[in-house]
């Protein structure tokens, strides 16, 4: 993790570049923003810090819940944007604002469609197994399950657009006068710098995960946990937002993982929780409610003897598991240990085999056990799988506060009127802690708010 400053100056009197929309950052949300704002008839610019688009999409599974859309209708799921809105709210015990709520979830069905039929991304939905918090099936995702393939995919579809993107170019200075946004200073990799002006600005360039200091600030129960986010995201838009009297909200809300393997750094699908597999830690024993959610589960992980635990399941949710790429890696590097017994998992991974046996023959068939888990898979049999893991910081979902156009608000009230957030840059709606993380949350906020940000020509000055 890296500390990081950033001024807010004025303008100087001649700027090197100018464009109508400048965006920060080329995730997800930053390329969606530039496809939409294209879409309109803007000039477009868009600036990266890496020697090519990635950002914290690329390390995920790249999958994005969306409510009614005909990827689900032509699997047969009904779903509505109501339904959607009511589990967010659930999961984080209705601490969002309800309004944000309601903006995401009517726009994200419609988002989906518009890259798959105006853009050729072929998102469909994983019917397969359950994600927790979600009452329908909506995560769509591109064929491999793998973020990677969807910024590749943003990518390319920007370039057959004609969209300038240039990177290594990271954004070190916000010019800002008189309430108006004019535009950024960028820092090129020789340590030389470009000023840009524009008509608009959108952040999108993420969170403040890998920001040392504010993660010791804002979210000291996951501060020991491996940093699983991408290093750019060092919170440039929140410091920026502080420096000019932009509202911050839910700065204590982030999405944890408890399920990446170690020491190999591999993200292990939650599926393998979902489908009946469970977790335990060094003496053999389970010790929490694992049906809670992946997010929680680095706090209960990172709590256990060396921050380690180990994921336990069979041959049968492997199967389903193997459509993630992320897992194939792992089944690859042998992360993932196979037995036809659990004498013989045991011993490979390093658990004492007493305790261990006693741990899987009290499991239910079906039926709560003593975590008031709620079983109803069929119950593990040979071959029987398990994996190290540790907990993760993945990503913060405190930011911004935006509103219906995902233009940003001052602490006054009153909106900056050329300013846009997106994804990690903007607040999200996972409450004010790690367990009101519904998965995709993060995905939802880049893709809706990306394409609200970029649509919005009224505004321009």
């Amino acid at each position: 993790m890296t500390e990081m400053t950033v001024d807010v100056t004025a303008a100087p009197d001649v700027l090197d570049l100018a464009c109508e929309t400048l965006i920060v950052g080329a995730g997800a949300g930053g390329l969606i923003a530039a496809l939409a704002a294209h879409e309109t008839g803007q000039s477009v610019l868009v600036v990266e810090a890496d020697v090519v688009p990635s950002g914290s999409t690329a390390l995920s599974a790249g999958l994005v819940p969306a409510a009614g859309t005909k990827a689900q209708a032509s699997e047969g799921i009904d779903d509505d944007a109501g339904l959607f809105a009511s589990d967010i709210q659930t999961k984080a015990k209705h601490q969002n604002e309800q309004q944000l709520v309601e903006l995401l979830t009517q726009n994200a069905g419609p988002a989906i469609d518009w890259l798959s039929e105006k853009y050729h991304l072929p998102f469909s939905v994983i019917t397969n197994f359950d994600y927790p918090g979600h009452s329908r099936r909506r995560m769509h995702g591109l064929p491999t399950r793998s973020g990677a393939e969807l910024i590749d995919a943003l990518r390319s579809t920007c370039e057959d657009s004609e969209i300038d993107i240039i990177c290594e170019r990271r954004a070190t200075r916000l010019f800002y006068e008189n309430g108006k946004i004019q535009g950024i200073a960028i820092t090129r990799p020789d340590g030389g710098t470009e000023t840009i002006g524009c008509e608009k600005l959108i952040l999108a360039c993420n969170g403040f995960g890998g920001n040392r200091d504010l993660v010791q600030r804002f979210l000291p129960d996951i501060e020991s946990g491996l940093w699983f986010g991408h290093d750019g995201n060092r919170g440039e838009a929140l410091l920026w937002g502080q420096a000019i009297g932009a509202e911050l909200n839910h700065l204590g809300a982030y999405q944890g993982h408890g399920n990446v393997a170690h020491p190999h750094g591999i993200l292990i699908t939650w599926a393998v929780i979902t489908q009946g597999g469970i977790q335990v830690n060094r003496g053999g024993s389970r010790f929490w409610n694992e049906a809670q959610g992946y997010s929680e589960a680095a706090r209960a992980v990172l709590a256990q003897p060396e921050g380690i635990a180990f994921t336990i399941f069979d041959g049968r949710i492997a199967s389903i598991a193997r459509q993630f790429e992320d897992f194939k890696q792992a089944e690859g590097v042998g992360a993932i240990k196979v037995s036809e017994t659990l004498e013989g998992l045991a011993q490979d991974l390093g658990l004492p085999v007493e305790p261990f046996l006693q741990t899987l023959a009290a499991l239910p068939a079906s039926g709560k056990d003593e975590f008031d888990r709620e079983f109803a898979s069929q119950k593990l049999s040979a071959p029987f799988c398990g994996v190290r893991v540790t907990g993760a910081l993945f990503h913060t979902q405190g930011g911004l506060r935006t509103d219906d156009d995902a233009r940003v608000y001052r602490t006054n009230g009153t909106v900056f009127p050329n300013l846009y957030a997106c994804g990690g840059a903007a607040c999200g709606v996972s409450g004010q802690s790690d367990s009101g993380y519904l998965s995709g949350n993060g995905l939802l906020s880049a893709v809706v708010l990306g394409r609200l940000a970029g649509q919005s020509v009224r505004h321009r000055l």
